[in-house]
Formats: structure tokens, sequence, C-alpha cells
């Protein structure tokens, strides 16, 4: 049996946190030689068939929605822009062969990446630098986040749907593109979120951030 107090200790952490909250600040909280696993697995089945859940959303977990109530809390509201085509591929290309460099984006997509597309994804944290690729010039390297997995409802990275399962919603073209992502792929449908576009003209951004991460301090 595990302590009640324990338990509500956990609990309390994860409500107050305004982000998914990773097991290594949880143990920090708890005393030493505590089976964390374990009052995370009897919490987990104390808000089963309730209406919020407990979920794991990549090294953290989280107090989220109830999967089936979350269509009846949806409020709609009309926004001037949408992602764009070019950003939401790359979200796609980041996603599915992270850790990629710019360059290595670029190939995927066949066309130059705009100055603006990693700029909307970075400040959105949904991507983040991922350190250098160890090959001449020591192109940054970049990666989807936790916030990326929280937004799209997903636990980690291999949750990530397969071409046949996009084709199946009918959220990817067979003939499109996307198909060139690898073996599996986003639909330009699947990622569609409402942020404001880059600026084409803007300064600083990515750019800014790839010449100020030291090598030796970008992160692992």
């Amino acid at each position: 049996m595990t302590d009640p107090d324990l338990v509500r200790l956990v609990e309390a952490v994860i409500f107050a946190s305004g982000e998914p909250v990773s097991e290594r600040t949880l143990a920090a909280h708890l005393p030493e030689g505590t089976n964390l696993s374990r009052l995370l697995n009897e919490l987990e089945g104390l808000y089963a068939g309730r209406g919020i859940s407990l979920v794991r959303r990549g090294q953290g977990w989280a107090f989220r929605t109830a999967a089936d109530l979350a269509g009846r809390l949806r409020i709609e509201r009309a926004e001037q822009r949408r992602l764009s085509r070019a950003t939401v591929e790359t979200l796609a290309i980041i996603a599915y062969h992270q850790p990629v460099t710019r360059a290595e984006i670029e190939e995927v997509r066949g066309v130059a990446l705009s100055k603006g597309t990693l700029d909307i994804l970075f400040a959105a944290g949904w991507i983040r630098p991922r350190g250098r690729r160890a090959t001449p010039g020591r192109p940054l390297t970049w990666g989807t986040t936790d916030g990326f997995l929280d937004h799209f409802g997903l636990e980690s990275i291999s949750d990530l749907p397969g071409v046949k399962e996009l084709e199946a919603a009918g959220l990817l073209d067979p003939n499109a593109a996307a198909g060139a992502y690898g073996n599996r792929a986003f639909g330009e449908g699947a990622l569609v979120d409402t942020l404001p576009e880059p600026d084409e003209d803007g300064a600083g951004g990515v750019d800014a951030c790839e010449s100020a991460l030291d090598p030796d301090d970008g992160p692992s």
C-alpha cells in the first residue's frame, strides 16, 4: 500500500504546475527511496473515468481533460491566419527526423527554408536546439519539445501517426510531397494550428539563436 499523503503530495505538485512535471521534479518533493512509479499508478487509477485524467507527456506528467469530453468543452474562435504549409511541413520533418539540421530540412522539402519558419515554431515552444552535428561547420540540430507532445495530445514521439493512418483519416494526399518525409509523415491538415505567420523580412530569431549558441553549450 502507498502512503495516501504522498499520493496527495504528488497530486498537488502536478495540479499546481502549468506544464507537465518531470519525474525528477516530483521525486525532489518526496522522501528518498519513495517508489514514484507506484504513486503515479495509484494516482492515475484514482482519476480513471473522471472528468480529468493523469497523462504522461514526454518526460512529464500532467492533468488534462478526459479525451471523451474534450470535444464538448472546445471553444472555437476565428483567427486571422494559420500556419503556412511550409511551416507545417517543417514541423512534420523535425518531428519524424529529429535531430535534424536546417540543411537536412531543406533537402527533404526540396526548397530553401525561409528565415521565419523555424522562428515561429521555436517561439511556439514546439521545437528546441538539440546540439550540433559532428560534421564540418557543426550545424545546429533541432528536435521537438514536450510542449509539442502536450499540444497534440501525444505521450511520446512513437505515438505519431503513420502514413497509412493519415491517408485513412483523409489528412494525407498519397500523391503529395509529404510522402517524401520517410516511413511516416504528416499531411498538411494534421498539424494546422492558429498561430500568426512569420515575418519574412524580420531579423534575428533562429539565425541569431544559431550564432549565439556555442557548440559546447548546446543541449545534448
